[in-house]
């Protein structure tokens, strides 16, 4: 309830009650008291040292932060004395950066054109792959659009909810609206056309599961194995750069809150962006 009324999502509160399951089932295992006013630093090092020689490093990174949250709550709460993890008295696990992998022009050029057709399918999936391609939004904010997030195409702006329940205003461009066009005028002629919500299947409205499972079926088709929806705003955010966009612009656009996430996805691929200025800028060629 406290975690709902704070605007967190769904998927960060699963987040946030896996990792105190997990650290349950560790205390259990070791023999250790499972009561919050027992747990001291040094069973929350050992639970995450399991979880690092066990698990991923994203992973432990998510479970320290998960657990951060949780006992800076209880002792907000006055459910502890104090707080085992205050001081660095837990250390936080070292993640390695890793490039985040984009799409490449060609392959993201073949994997719209196989959308072409003029099914109910096809025009659906393709307005979702083309809203995705061109704003980077997030799967969440995708499947939560409604008819009414669209009521003006030629504006060519979306309102999107993003994290935290906060609404923004997504620009996309003619491209875009024409996609989504075709598919809202097919879409009139569903039998659940009534539905406030904007994307439609056979049953009525698609899941963010089953959004995600088009993207992975349509990107496995013109031979893109294991296509995701965020990949397209990793994509999205470095085609941006790229072009030479502002990155403030871009912040905003994406619905980061901070630039660290500006600086992770911008960081994945600048050292591409660099070889390619300096095919355009190098001294040499420029020389007559």
């Amino acid at each position: 309830m406290s975690l709902r009324a704070r605007n967190r999502s769904p998927r960060t509160i699963d987040s946030y009650l896996l990792a105190a399951r997990q650290l349950i089932t560790w205390l259990e295992g070791e023999e250790l008291s499972t009561r919050v006013d027992e747990i001291t630093h040094r069973h929350l090092n050992g639970f995450l040292a399991q979880i690092r020689e066990t698990r991923a490093p994203a992973t432990a990174k998510q479970r320290y932060a998960s657990l951060l949250q949780l006992f800076e709550w209880l002792t907000i709460e006055e459910e502890i004395p104090a707080n085992p993890m205050a001081g660095r008295k837990v250390r936080p696990p070292d993640v390695p950066a890793q490039p985040i992998a984009v799409i490449e022009e060609e392959d993201l050029s073949r994997l719209l054109a196989s959308v072409g057709g003029s099914s109910f399918e096809d025009r659906r999936d393709a307005a979702v792959l083309y809203l995705l391609a061109d704003t980077g939004i997030r799967l969440g904010e995708l499947a939560a659009l409604q008819t009414s997030d669209l009521a003006d195409l030629a504006s060519g702006m979306a309102i999107v909810r993003g994290k935290g329940a906060r609404m923004r205003a997504v620009p996309f461009s003619r491209k875009t609206a024409q996609a989504i066009d075709r598919y809202v005028r097919a879409r009139a002629r569903h039998e659940h056309a009534r539905s406030p919500w904007l994307w439609l299947g056979l049953k009525g409205r698609v899941s963010g599961s089953g959004l995600a499972q088009m993207v992975k079926r349509r990107g496995a088709a013109v031979g893109i194995e294991g296509l995701h929806p965020h990949r397209f705003r990793h994509t999205f955010a470095h085609m941006w750069l790229a072009a030479g966009g502002q990155e403030g612009d871009l912040q905003r656009i994406a619905g980061w809150a901070d630039r660290q996430m500006l600086n992770r996805y911008g960081a994945s691929t600048a050292h591409q962006r660099a070889l390619d200025a300096h095919q355009r800028f190098s001294p040499i060629e420029r020389l007559q």
